[in-house]
């Protein structure tokens, strides 16, 4: 996922914001993964990077997502990206309902 920060008058800011599987993508974008991989060689290959799953920047190490997916081996990297897609949008969710609640909660209604 991926969407335009906000405008800033800096010229060095990056044209969009990527998280969930689209930073993760970036993130395997040069790097010499070799499929079929299981979940411990990928955290191994990359260093257990934290990839961000929301626009405000939140994230989640890569060894914790790839233990929810329940999946030990992946065939491809579309595979990949496909089971942990899941994984990103329920932190996103979880990020997204905290800041919903507090509001709520400040309402008078």
């Amino acid at each position: 996922m991926g969407m335009r920060p906000p405008p800033s008058d800096d010229g060095d800011a990056p044209d969009t914001v990527t998280f969930g599987i689209a930073a993760l993508d970036a993130r395997l974008e040069g790097t010499n993964v070799q499929y079929p991989t299981d979940a411990q060689s990928l955290v191994g290959d990359l260093g257990d990077p934290q990839i961000p799953y929301d626009a405000s920047g939140n994230s989640v190490a890569l060894s914790e997502a790839l233990s929810e997916t329940h999946i030990e081996r992946f065939e491809t990297e579309q595979e990949l990206l496909n089971a942990l897609h899941p994984v990103f949008e329920r932190y996103r969710e979880r990020s997204a309902g905290g800041i919903l609640a507090q509001l709520r909660s400040m309402l008078p209604f």
